[in-house]
């Protein structure tokens, strides 16, 4: 068994992969550590470039897009190794990028997860969306990141340049223990994409793993490779995972007030779009909606498997505010006024 498994999931990426896999292999490939790519169904020539230009490169073929989540799930179970690193494709890696999130993981072993800061491809002095330097929740689900607040991005100027503990590591590059991953059950199928990784996170917490941010581990996302960020799609997913998200691993005490109002500000949405002519969001929303009612006898299940992990329900590192408010109405804009 290996040590370390930098897993890229790809699907019809072979334009990425040709841009960014050399400098992966350049910069991680060793004795103690693999590079997979994971080819979720696709139908470019992603894997017979794999295969004719990098020997060294492992593959695994699946015969469909799974989506993310159950790519992945599915890939990890060919995969023996002590550390999974889960790679988009649309991402630039750093000389010595791997290092530190290992090396902390050596050292920690109550550490389930970790991500490195998370920078713009395109704008490389400033964070970038999906995850920027480390995940977190308000009390209604909504995800920001230190770094990021809704759209808001803000420029690295050394302002989260310490290790800290954090709710959520971005799916767009987390290394993960894979004793930890296999203890929770890896991603939930059923968010197919999106937010599927802060329901991990939120269940590797709830057995008691902490998730830390590794400043000096530096990488370059591109971001919306395989879906835009203004997509319907996305906006469905996005809506309908947080549902799904609250619903499975919200507490007892704030479960039915607190998805009460989170629907609530979810119709303030669709209006909101509606009134901004973009109709197809605001369909997006709805049609999430709908789609949660239909899943809520799994997600019953579902809640009842979480709460078998544990107790443990990290209340300290969700934010006890709704940045919606704190953004819209009072103006704050940056993790740290928050």
């Amino acid at each position: 068994m290996t040590k370390t498994a930098v897993v890229i999931l790809n699907w019809n990426g072979i334009n990425f992969l040709k841009k960014f896999l050399p400098k992966v292999i350049e910069y991680s490939l060793n004795s103690s550590t693999e590079i997979w790519v994971a080819d979720n169904g696709s139908s470019d020539s992603s894997v017979e470039w794999v295969e004719s230009s990098h020997k060294e490169v492992r593959l695994i073929r699946l015969e469909k897009n799974h989506g993310f989540s159950e790519g992945y799930n599915l890939a990890l179970e060919q995969i023996e190794a002590d550390y999974y690193i889960l790679l988009n494709s649309d991402i630039e890696v750093t000389e010595r990028w791997l290092e530190p999130m290992v090396q902390l993981l050596d050292s920690n072993p109550d550490i389930a997860s970790c991500q490195p800061k998370i920078l713009s491809h395109n704008n490389k002095d400033h964070f970038e969306y999906a995850g920027a330097a480390g995940g977190f929740i308000d009390k209604y689900g909504y995800p920001l990141c230190r770094g990021r607040v809704l759209n808001e991005i803000e420029r690295d100027i050394g302002q989260y340049d310490s290790p800290a503990e954090i709710f959520w590591s971005t799916g767009a590059c987390m290394a993960v223990r894979s004793q930890a991953w296999k203890k929770v059950g890896g991603f939930d199928p059923d968010f197919f994409a999106h937010m599927e990784e802060i329901d991990l996170c939120w269940r590797f917490h709830r057995t008691g793993y902490k998730v830390f941010y590794v400043p000096h581990s530096r990488v370059y996302h591109v971001g919306g490779g395989a879906l835009p960020y203004n997509s319907p799609f996305k906006t469905y997913l996005n809506f309908r995972n947080s549902l799904f998200l609250l619903y499975k691993n919200l507490p007892d005490k704030s479960f039915r007030k607190t998805l009460f109002i989170r629907k609530i500000l979810d119709g303030i949405a669709a209006v909101f779009f509606m009134l901004k002519g973009q109709l197809k969001s605001a369909w997006a929303v709805l049609k999430a909606h709908c789609d949660y009612y239909k899943t809520i006898s799994v997600m019953k299940e579902n809640r009842k498997k979480v709460k078998m992990l544990g107790n443990n329900e990290a209340s300290d590192l969700i934010l006890n505010k709704c940045i919606v408010f704190e953004f819209y109405i009072k103006g704050k804009k940056t993790f740290r006024e928050l």
